[in-house]
């Protein structure tokens, strides 16, 4: 039995999640770590939009199965990256540095608390199949 026919598509969004969650934490440490280095601008990595879009769409369905088929798909699951943007410089200062910590810390709450949320959910699925797999039913 193939591996990806054992999970429904939850597993396979709440994996999505994580890695993009991960990649965010990255950025935002990385501003943070930039917080007294001039001229740095701070960015965002924007997935949501994307990940919600790949969701929406009803012709995966349609997906190829055969290799030498085309793919007519918009976008799938796998394809979300997520952007990288670059916020603008609002804090007056005269160091063209755009880190704001305050804005930074609560960014990097939230995403964590994302994270985790994902991770939880996670976690109860998996342990939901391996309830199914001990049964004795």
């Amino acid at each position: 039995m193939p591996i990806d026919g054992m999970f429904d598509r939850t597993v396979g969004v709440l994996g999505k999640v994580l890695d993009l969650r991960n990649r965010s934490q990255q950025i935002i440490s990385s501003n943070l770590a930039n917080i007294d280095t001039p001229g740095y601008t701070p960015s965002r990595l924007r997935f949501e939009e994307d990940l919600q879009q790949a969701l929406d769409d009803k012709s995966q369905a349609a997906a190829p199965r055969h290799a030498k088929h085309f793919d007519i798909t918009g976008g799938s699951l796998e394809q979300v990256s997520g952007r990288v943007e670059r916020l603008a410089n609002n804090n007056g200062l005269g160091d063209q540095n755009g880190v704001d910590l305050d804005q930074e810390m609560v960014t990097q709450a939230e995403n964590q608390i994302y994270y985790e949320a994902a991770t939880q959910m996670l976690n109860k699925k998996l342990g939901l199949l391996k309830y199914v797999i001990q049964s004795d039913r």
